[in-house]
C-alpha cells in the first residue's frame, strides 16, 4: 500500500461500519467467535511476514517481536474465545426481593457501536490488534488506524485485515497527522487511543465534541526506586533489560531511577555491566530509534544535560542508533528530567526511598512504578505514598502480564483499562433491564408514587439505620467496630422478603392457613 486512504475510501469505510452495526450483525456471538478465530489464522499463517515487518520498522529481532507482539495476541484470542459466553451473559444484580426476585432485574451487555482504534508505532501490531480483539468480543465494529511511522507494519495490516476479517465490520484506514485530524472530526461510539500525552489531548478534544467515550493508553515518566535493601545486581539487570528492550521505546519503560546513596555506585557499575552484556550478545541487533526526529530529540536532551555521562553515549544518526546510556548526578531541573524519555537513556538520582516517593508523588502519575527492595514494609510504604497505573516489585513489566487483571493508566498516564474481560467491558454498555409484575401496583411500594401524595406514606419510605452505628463515634471506633456479619445481613434480607410476601398475600387473599404458617416462621404471631 503506497498511499494513504483517500477521503472517498474513508467515507465508504465509515458508512459501511455504521450500517453493519445498525443491522445487528456483530451482536451475534457466533459472528464474534468466527472473527476471533480469523484473527488467530491471520497470525498463524502470516507470522513470518509480521515478524519481518517489525524487523523492517524497528530492527527488532524475531524473539523479541514474538515475545512482545505475537504471543500476547495469540493469548488474547484464546482467552476471549474461552470466556466470551460468560462475559456476554446477563448479570443478575443483588437487587433484593422486589426488584430482583419479583421484577427480574438484569444487566445486559451491549456493544457500544463503531469504535475507532488508533495504534502506536513502538508496538505497531500489538497495540492495535489487542484492542481490536476486545472490540470484536464485545460485538463492536472497528476502524483501525495504524501508526504511519511504522510503514511496513501499517501496509501489512492494510493488506491482511480485509483478507481475514469481515470487511463490513472491520476496516483499516491509513494516514498521517492531517488525515487523522479529518478522521477525528467524525462521530464514533468509542475511541481507543494509544500514544503520547500530547496527541491524547487532541484526541479527547475531538471526542468531547461528540461526547464520545475514550480509553487513553499513554505513558509518563515511569520511575524505579532502588532502596538500600534491594538485591542490587538483580535490580540493575532488570532495569537494563527494560531500557534495552525496544531501545527503551516502551510506555512502561523505566524513565529514571532513584537509588539509595549507600548502593548508588554499586548499582551504576552493575547497570553498565548488564548493558554491555546485552549488547555483546546481539551485536548490531539492538532496536533502532523509530525515526530521525525522535533520534534528534533524544540526543538533544542528552547534549543539554548537566549530568555526568558514565556509560554509553555512542550514536549514529544514519542508522538511528543510540547506545544504552547512563547519566548520574542530575538535578530535577535537568533536561533529562523534563519529559518522558522514551529511549535507552537512564538518568540516576541519588535519593533514599522516602525522598524518592515524595518526589514521585509531586509529579504526574506514571503508567508504571518499579520498586526494588527485599523489605515488604518499605515496599508497602512506597506504594501507599504514590499513585501509578500499575506496580511491579523487584522486576519490570510483569504487572502488564497478569492474567485477568486490568491494565491502564491514571491521571496523565491515561484512563480506562483493557486486557481480558476489562477490555471487553470498555467496549460494552451495561444496560439495566427490569420488569415489575403488575400486582405491585396495588402495593404501597409502587402505588404510593402517584398524586395526590399522602404525608402518611413518608413513614413507609423511611430508611432505617440497620447497621446500628451511633452518634458520637470517633475515628478510633471505626478501627475497632466489626462489620455486620454476612449471615446477619442475609437473615435481615430474608425477613424483609417474607414481610413483603405477607403483604402481597394480604392484598391477594391468600388462604389464611399459608399466611399463618409464614407469620409463625418469622415470629410475627
Amino acid at each position: 500500500m503506497s498511499a494513504f486512504t483517500s477521503p472517498a475510501e474513508f467515507d465508504d469505510a465509515y458508512t459501511t461500519l455504521f450500517r453493519t452495526f445498525a443491522s445487528g450483525r456483530t451482536k451475534d456471538l457466533a459472528w464474534r467467535k468466527w472473527q476471533l478465530k480469523q484473527v488467530w489464522w491471520m497470525f498463524d499463517e502470516n507470522e513470518a511476514a509480521i515478524l519481518a515487518a517489525l524487523k523492517s520498522d524497528l530492527n527488532r529481532g524475531e524473539f523479541e517481536s514474538y515475545l512482545s507482539d505475537v504471543r500476547g495476541i495469540r493469548e488474547d484470542v484464546i482467552r476471549a474465545l474461552k470466556n466470551i459466553d460468560k462475559w456476554a451473559a446477563d448479570d443478575i444484580p443483588d437487587a433484593g426481593f422486589i426488584f430482583g426476585t419479583l421484577s427480574g432485574a438484569r444487566i445486559k451487555k451491549e456493544p457500544l457501536g463503531v469504535a475507532l482504534i488508533i495504534g502506536a508505532w513502538n508496538f505497531p501490531v500489538l497495540l492495535i490488534i489487542k484492542p481490536m480483539i476486545a472490540a470484536i468480543a464485545a460485538g463492536c465494529c472497528a476502524m483501525l488506524k495504524p501508526s504511519e511511522l511504522s510503514h511496513a507494519t501499517q501496509n501489512l495490516l492494510a493488506e491482511l485485515v480485509p483478507k481475514y476479517l469481515d470487511p463490513s465490520a472491520i476496516r483499516v484506514v491509513t494516514g498521517g497527522p492531517h488525515e487523522t485530524q479529518e478522521i477525528l472530526k467524525r462521530r464514533f461510539n468509542h475511541i481507543f487511543f494509544t500514544g503520547s500525552n500530547k496527541i491524547a489531548k487532541f484526541v479527547t478534544e475531538a471526542a468531547a465534541k461528540h461526547l464520545t467515550p475514550t480509553v487513553l493508553e499513554l505513558g509518563g515518566q515511569g520511575p524505579a526506586v532502588v532502596t538500600a535493601k534491594a538485591n542490587v545486581d538483580l535490580a540493575a539487570k532488570r532495569i537494563a533489560y527494560v531500557k534495552y528492550m525496544n531501545a527503551g521505546q516502551i510506555c512502561l519503560s523505566v524513565n529514571h531511577v532513584f537509588v539509595d546513596p549507600s548502593v548508588h555506585d554499586e548499582f551504576v557499575e552493575r547497570l553498565g555491566f548488564w548493558f554491555n552484556t546485552f549488547i555483546a550478545e546481539k551485536p548490531g541487533n539492538m532496536v533502532r530509534i523509530v525515526n530521525e526526529r525522535n533520534w534528534d530529540r533524544l540526543t538533544g536532551l542528552l547534549d543539554r544535560s548537566n549530568g555526568k555521562l558514565v556509560h554509553g553515549g555512542k550514536k549514529d544518526r544514519d542508522i538511528k542508533y543510540l547506545e544504552p546510556t547512563i547519566v548520574t548526578d542530575i538535578g530535577y531541573d535537568d533536561s533529562l528530567f523534563s519529559e518522558e524519555l522514551f529511549g535507552p537513556i537512564c538518568p540516576i538520582i541519588k535519593a533514599d526511598y522516602k525522598t524518592a516517593y515524595r518526589k514521585i508523588a509531586s509529579m504526574e502519575h506514571p503508567l508504571a512504578l518499579y520498586i526494588f527492595s527485599l523489605d515488604n514494609k518499605e515496599v508497602e510504604e512506597i506504594i501507599a505514598h504514590t499513585n501509578s497505573g500499575g506496580v511491579t516489585v523487584n522486576d519490570v513489566l510483569l504487572h502488564i502480564m497478569v492474567p485477568n487483571a486490568p491494565f491502564g493508566g491514571v491521571g496523565d498516564s491515561g484512563h480506562g483499562y483493557y486486557h481480558g474481560k476489562y477490555g471487553f467491558d470498555e467496549f460494552t454498555h451495561l444496560r439495566t433491564v427490569v420488569s415489575p409484575p403488575m400486582f405491585l401496583e396495588k402495593l404501597f411500594v409502587l402505588g404510593m408514587r402517584y398524586p395526590p401524595f399522602k404525608r402518611s406514606n413518608i413513614s413507609k419510605m423511611v430508611v432505617k439505620n440497620s447497621l446500628g452505628f451511633k452518634k458520637g463515634e470517633t475515628l478510633e471506633d471505626q478501627r475497632k467496630r466489626p462489620l455486620v456479619p454476612a449471615w446477619s445481613r442475609k437473615a435481615a434480607g430474608m425477613v424483609a422478603m417474607v414481610a413483603v410476601m405477607l403483604a402481597v398475600m394480604d392484598k391477594t387473599k391468600v388462604p389464611l392457613g399459608y399466611l399463618a404458617k409464614l407469620k409463625n416462621l418469622v415470629g410475627l404471631n
